[in-house]
């Protein structure tokens, strides 16, 4: 009896690779977009816009002429987790479309729509509790950890597929990873420092109870220590040669932290102005994703199958380290 053989069938709706690096970049786009809106719902005193959650009253999901302007914004901030469903899952559905399937790329896709389905519920959860600051604090927390997760699915999906090779030597590596500890650090105490001001989000809004002055020294301590391991970094890299995009992704990084750093000491000395407080949330965010860089400019995935024509190592770089990366950067 003859054989019949098996044949892989494409995908009947193929998605393009330029169409899915776009999708998991529209991923970190919306939420840095959300991050800043969500700052305006606080800043604006419309944090109990609609006081309940799911519904915006108990007797209607959406805003009413009651609720005023601050209903409007939080309603609206409210809405746009419903665009950021609708672009996870795209990229997931374009994930699981595309031919060849990315590896790696669908637990990323994946934990970003269950990321955002989880903020909605921390969100929820903050309505519920009145705006307590540890549960905003978190509610940022979890939005970083988003874009760290839709930052790796971009960059997975740009990539080949083939194994993580290290630029740079050891001591550097564990200098980057010590920058990207330092630079969460940051964004973690500057939750509490936020926790402690007077931007609740409602008058009637509880605060966290700390020194504003205390913790905003300390906060200020591990921003200048972030900018001096970025110095560092920068300069180690330069010294030994490492390749072009490794120093591009740290001086990035060093513009945008200062920057930032110029935005927290004016709004610190200026009472908080709410314009400079909500463009200081938007530079958190970029700081973090340029941190994020440098992290994945420090090592590169080669194609599983490589050219034996083309060569693996950039001119005037550093030769790559022969063994595989093992932190899943």
């Amino acid at each position: 009896m003859r054989r019949i053989r098996s044949v892989k069938r494409p995908a009947r709706f193929p998605v393009s690779s330029t169409l899915l690096r776009r999708l998991a970049f529209a991923n970190i786009v919306a939420n840095v977009v959300i991050v800043v809106t969500g700052g305006a719902v606080r800043l604006t005193a419309s944090g109990l816009g609609c006081p309940t959650w799911p519904r915006c009253t108990d007797d209607s999901y959406t805003t009413t002429a009651e609720m005023g302007m601050h209903g409007v914004i939080e309603f609206g901030n409210r809405l746009l987790t419903f665009v950021l469903v609708l672009i996870a899952g795209a990229t997931l559905l374009a994930v699981l479309a595309h031919r060849p399937r990315r590896r790696g790329a669908l637990p990323l896709a994946l934990a970003v729509v269950l990321g955002i389905v989880a903020q909605a519920v921390i969100g929820g959860i903050t309505v519920r509790t009145q705006l307590h600051p540890s549960i905003v604090g978190i509610h940022f927390v979890v939005s970083m950890l988003l874009l760290l997760v839709s930052y790796a699915l971009w960059r997975q999906v740009r990539e080949p597929d083939g194994p993580k090779v290290a630029l740079v030597p050891p001591p550097l590596r564990a200098l980057t990873w010590i920058t990207v500890v330092v630079s969460a650090a940051v964004i973690v105490v500057g939750v509490l420092v936020t926790g402690s001001g007077p931007h609740a989000g409602d008058a009637d809004a509880v605060r966290n109870g700390l020194d504003p002055q205390t913790i905003s020294q300390v906060h200020a301590d591990l921003v200048f220590l972030l900018i001096g391991l970025t110095v560092g970094l920068w300069l180690a890299l330069r010294a030994l040669g490492a390749p072009a995009g490794a120093v591009r992704a740290v001086r990035t990084l060093l513009l945008v932290e200062l920057a930032q750093g110029v935005i927290g000491f004016v709004q610190y000395f200026t009472n908080l102005p709410v314009l400079l407080v909500g463009a200081h949330m938007l530079g958190s965010c970029l700081v973090w994703l340029a941190t994020l860089s440098v992290l994945w400019s420090i090592r590169e995935r080669r194609p599983a199958h490589p050219d034996p024509t083309t060569p693996t190592t950039p001119p005037g770089s550093v030769t790559p380290a022969p063994e595989p990366v093992t932190a899943h950067a």
